[in-house]
């Protein structure tokens, strides 16, 4: 998935890795950030977790950057949670006053062929609706004033 952004790479970087701009994203789902580090931006090596309701469910997930390389990837990827495998890639680019974010998420359901069939009946396009709503929110904090909220003064 690819999302233009009309904001600098820096920014879009950091913003895309703040937990406080993650929660505001993610308020259609009530998603709090409860162990690890829960508010500011994630850098390589750091957890969250995340307690939301999917599907109709409280679920807990936590993630841990695995990848850090400023300002034109990272990676978190699922220590504990529901799925069987979470990598989620963001990429960075910088063409000219837009930054292209690009979203690569890789995921592998739980229960085997069972698991499989979710993924692709149900799994694949929640998701899919879910970071396209995040990355929505996101863009729009970027492209206003209101990342000054989310990120120290340069």
């Amino acid at each position: 998935m690819i999302t233009a952004i009309a904001a600098p790479i820096d920014r879009c970087f950091d913003l895309a890795r703040c937990v406080d701009v993650h929660l505001r994203s993610t308020a259609s789902t009530g998603e709090k950030a409860v162990a690890g580090k829960t508010t500011g931006l994630l850098e390589l090596g750091d957890d969250v977790t995340f307690r939301g309701r999917h599907f109709g469910v409280v679920q807990e997930l936590t993630s841990r950057i695995t990848v850090f390389e400023r300002p034109s990837h990272f990676r978190d990827s699922m220590v504990r949670g529901a799925f069987r495998r979470v990598d989620h890639d963001h990429y960075f680019v910088a063409r000219g006053t837009v930054t292209e974010m690009r979203d690569i998420f890789d995921f592998t359901a739980p229960l085997g062929p069972l698991g499989h069939l979710a993924e692709v009946l149900v799994l694949r396009r929640y998701m899919r609706s879910f970071l396209m709503e995040r990355n929505a929110e996101l863009r729009q904090v970027a492209e206003s004033d209101e990342w000054r909220r989310y990120l120290p003064a340069a």
